[in-house]
């Protein structure tokens, strides 16, 4: 009998120990497994060339290697090794880029991004990014791409201690889509200990570039130069009609035709004032951002008409009523209205929205004033992993930084030691540990920290206004 229980206490134990464990990834998670193998086994690879690493990558990660190669899907990739890593000890940063990029892949890309996260080798820790297989807004195929370079840097470098999964931006919906698909292999094991999320467009491609359609009716209600009197009419959600060509330098001349953004604010006529402020106003972005969106909503919207919603509209604005102008009765009888396809919508949603269900550490960082993804996403973010019920997986950072692509150098070494901290102890750290960690780290990474550790973001329909999707 005693035997028995104890046992039974032993099994209890057990369970307990293996409930901690799936918090951190090292076991399935009933609430995010499906109980079978997901992560899929790629063919190996041509090995990978020795390359020169960035001169400035150098210059803040002495001894750092570099390799690089196209794999076999068409995706380049560039892996950084700072001196001394070795295999088993020292871990690994995957990283998934924003945009996303148009056009065909270049390894360029990736000696970009290896530049922009140079902090990452200089923290002591291995870098591996790719270019993605193609160009445009395709999250799923990104997040495969991912995970392919990952099994690729175990067969030709060497598993890691620990592989640490990094979004940014765009990038960061290809984490969290790879993150929630590939949650463990025919071994059980976890393809990613944890999840780093920066400035992130988390809101799900259904939710998050709404505004950017209000962006094109409001500024051809103004402007009504994109498109021109006497060019070929279109519905403003395809971007442009199909198969159009338009340059960037043509559609900035419509802009400062209209706007004129280039030019000193107090050289603008009275009417471009007028305008620039009605529609900064209304859509509630800064001049500094507006060729930026217009851009996005012009060639990112070609793209997923012609290529990600079987050509209808995943886009509307059917009863969203715009305010902030002089005139708002007159801006909203202006404005052309545009009703979702819910098929569209359905077949755009399975590639770009989130699930939530990641069974492994996640944290992540937004620049309160970030103009280019609103921090406003991180709370559609966090409903999502409530729903899913892995709300204790997640840990959100703001800071008071009113940049997108990249914040402060301190930062990222502090959130990625948040994160070994978490993989190490099982204890979930709070913003304000994160900040603390920053300033700590301060004097070897520089300033810039700004963490604002009492922040909560509002719901994004506080300013995107809500929409309805397909027929009433």
């Amino acid at each position: 009998m005693m035997r028995s229980r104890c046992m039974s206490l032993a099994a209890t134990a057990l369970a307990v120990l293996l409930a901690g464990c799936a918090q951190l990834g090292g076991q399935p998670d009933p609430a995010t497994s499906t109980g079978a193998a997901d992560v899929p086994v790629f063919s190996p690879e041509a090995a990978a060339t020795p390359m020169p690493c960035p001169a400035d990558v150098l210059q803040q990660a002495p001894g750092t290697r570099c390799l690089s190669g196209r794999d076999s899907a068409g995706a380049f990739y560039l892996i950084a090794l700072p001196a001394g890593w070795q295999p088993g000890q020292g871990d690994l940063v995957l990283h998934a880029h924003g945009g996303p990029s148009l056009g065909a892949p270049t390894l360029a890309r990736t000696v970009e991004d290896l530049q922009r996260w140079a902090i990452m080798p200089r923290a002591g820790y291995a870098w591996a990014g790719s270019s993605f297989r193609q160009g445009g807004v395709a999250v799923r195929a990104a997040a495969e791409d991912t995970e392919r370079l990952r099994q690729l840097f175990v067969q030709q470098v060497g598993a890691p201690r620990r592989t640490l999964l990094h979004g940014q931006s765009w990038g960061a919906s290809v984490a969290a889509k790879a993150a929630e698909t590939y949650t463990r292999d025919a071994t059980g094991r976890r393809p990613y200990d944890a999840v780093l999320l920066t400035s992130g467009v988390l809101a799900g491609g259904s939710q998050a570039y709404q505004f950017r359609l209000d962006l094109r009716v409001v500024y051809q209600a103004l402007c009504g130069n994109h498109p021109r009197p006497g060019e070929a009419a279109y519905p403003l959600w395809q971007g442009l009609p199909a198969g159009a060509r338009m340059t960037q330098a043509e559609l900035r001349s419509r802009v400062n035709d209209c706007l004129g953004l280039d030019q000193p604010a107090a050289q603008r006529t009275a009417e471009q004032r007028r305008k620039l402020d009605t529609l900064t106003q209304v859509i509630r972005i800064p001049a500094s951002s507006v060729f930026s969106h217009l851009s996005w909503a012009t060639w990112h919207f070609q793209d997923i008409a012609e290529h990600r919603s079987g050509g209808g509209s995943v886009f509307s604005n059917e009863g969203v009523r715009y305010t902030g102008s002089a005139d708002d009765e007159a801006l909203n009888a202006a404005v052309a209205r545009y009703r979702a396809d819910p098929a569209a919508v359905a077949r755009f949603a399975a590639d770009t929205d989130l699930t939530g269900r990641i069974p492994v550490p996640v944290l992540t960082v937004h620049g309160i004033d970030d103009p280019t993804a609103f921090v406003e996403m991180d709370d559609s973010f966090r409903r999502t992993m409530v729903a899913a019920g892995t709300a204790g997986h997640l840990v959100q950072t703001f800071t008071a930084h009113d940049t997108h692509s990249y914040l402060a150098d301190p930062v990222y070494p502090a959130l990625l030691d948040a994160l070994q901290a978490w993989l190490s102890t099982g204890q979930a750290p709070t913003p304000q540990a994160v900040a603390d960690r920053c300033e700590a780290l301060a004097p070897r990474f520089g300033p810039g920290c700004r963490f604002q550790p009492g922040y909560r973001p509002p719901p994004l329909a506080t300013r995107v206004p809500e929409r309805t999707v397909g027929p009433k």
